[in-house]
């Protein structure tokens, strides 16, 4: 078990391992790979660089500072957070366990550009399998994406559903689709119904009568991590208060998936407040 699992290996999260690990934690990060700040080709209005700097070399520079100190980092894909009085932080591969989480993935992907999709969110169009599966029992439902993370949903609805059909939306699945889920894999058109879901439409190919669509296109972002644990969240951002703390015990989120000025500055801010309120929780929690 670790002292803190950091997901995310932006400046958020390089900036809170490198407060955690100095106190003495151990601390584990979990990068998937180094987002939309590696794409920068010039940053100029960031502290400490009498010339323009690169997003990849400023993140090289970031992840070399924590290796330095010994922080353990792993490149896998995050797919579940669960609450059991520690945190468990599930991947595509392996379970984790960790006092205090730090989610620091930067903002949610955005959502497909469907017709229905918006229209029919809460009436029976969803974004996490674990909080809303039980109201389909029994019911046929899909879920729309093509990765690890769509497959995973999948998994966690199929205990409970009549049947389960996975919809990749015209792109081939990045996972072996297993024999006991169904797979469609034309472009989708609409979803549809009258008070709720009835059916999801394809540009070709018969309708597929369903009750419920769960949206997991790519992979899962902040907010979807964040309503799986049951902390809040306003929109596209996971609600923390002064110490960058979630409504669940242990469960910390900073930089841009928090919302407010998306710049480097703020997100290492974040984290280091992040960092440093982790170091407190498990101090208090060790001594009771």
């Amino acid at each position: 078990m670790f002292d803190v699992i950091i997901i995310g290996n932006g400046p958020a999260g390089l900036s809170a391992a490198l407060y955690t690990k100095r106190a003495g934690l151990d601390t584990l990060i979990i990068g998937r790979d180094n987002g939309s700040l590696a794409k920068a080709d010039k940053i100029e209005n960031y502290f400490g660089f009498p010339e323009p700097v690169s997003g990849e070399e400023l993140i090289r520079s970031g992840i070399a500072s924590v290796k330095r100190l010994g922080v353990e980092m792993i490149t896998d894909e995050v797919v579940n957070i669960q609450y059991t009085g520690n945190l468990l932080v599930k991947t595509k591969s392996r379970v984790f366990e960790a006092m205090c989480v730090i989610v620091a993935t930067g903002t949610s992907r955005s959502t497909p550009k469907i017709e229905g999709l918006a229209e029919f969110e809460g009436r029976g169009v969803s974004y996490c399998a674990v909080c809303d599966g039980f109201f389909y029992r029994g019911k046929d439902v899909c879920v729309l994406g093509e990765g690890v993370y769509a497959l995973h949903e999948a998994e966690e609805l199929l205990p409970v559903t009549g049947s389960v059909t996975i919809l990749t939306n015209g792109l081939k699945p990045s996972f072996n689709v297993p024999p006991y889920l169904k797979l469609r894999t034309e472009k989708v058109k609409k979803i549809s119904g009258s008070k709720s879901v009835e059916q999801v439409e394809f540009e070709k190919g018969e309708p597929l009568k369903v009750s419920g669509v769960f949206v997991a296109v790519g992979v899962a972002g902040s907010t979807d991590l964040a309503k799986k644990v049951g902390a809040q969240i306003e929109g596209n951002k996971i609600v923390v208060d002064e110490n960058m703390s979630t409504n669940v015990p242990g469960l910390f989120a900073a930089g841009d998936c928090t919302a407010g000025m998306l710049q480097i500055s703020k997100a290492v801010y974040d984290g280091a407040k992040a960092g440093t309120e982790a170091i407190k929780y498990i101090r208090e929690h060790k001594r009771a």
